[in-house]
Order: C-alpha cells, then sequence, then structure tokens
C-alpha cells in the first residue's frame, strides 16, 4: 500500500483510470462484436445501421489512448470489408 500522499493520490487515479479505459476496452470490444454477428447472421440492413457506432467506439478507445490509431483504422477497415464481402 502506497504510504506517501503523493502515491495515494497515484493510487486512486490509477484505480480511476482503469475503470474508464475497462469501460472504452468494452464498448468498442461489444460493438465490433456485435456487428461481426449481425454480418455473419446476414442482417446488413441492421449491421450497416451498426457501423458508425462501431467506428465511433473505436475513434473514442483510439483518442483516448486505449488502443493505438492503427489498431483503430485496421477494425474499421476490417469492418467495412466484412460488409462488403457479405453484401
Amino acid at each position: 500500500m502506497p504510504i506517501t500522499k503523493s502515491a495515494k493520490k497515484a493510487l486512486r487515479q490509477s484505480k480511476t483510470r482503469r475503470t474508464r479505459n475497462l469501460s472504452r476496452i468494452n464498448a468498442y470490444k461489444s460493438s465490433v462484436k456485435q456487428l461481426k454477428k449481425l454480418v455473419l447472421a446476414g442482417k446488413l440492413d441492421d449491421a450497416k445501421k451498426l457501423l458508425p457506432k462501431v467506428y465511433q467506439t473505436l475513434d473514442k478507445a483510439s483518442k483516448a489512448g486505449v488502443i493505438k490509431p492503427n489498431k483503430a483504422a485496421r477494425l474499421k477497415s476490417h469492418a467495412i470489408l466484412s460488409l462488403a464481402k457479405t453484401a
């Protein structure tokens, strides 16, 4: 356990940041999974409606530093390619 005042504050900050980062991670992962599930099920109209939400969550995660920008770009590219392949 931290002893100094600054170490206690750093622990509080890291806990707060961890919860915020985990919520962003869960948001982008669940949206990508939901899109994949819709594409595999053949529900292309619903998948196209979900695509902006996927882009938004990936951009937010990238902006916050939870994932790197290239990973976000790669995931967006794979999302649109999966839609194009099935269509």
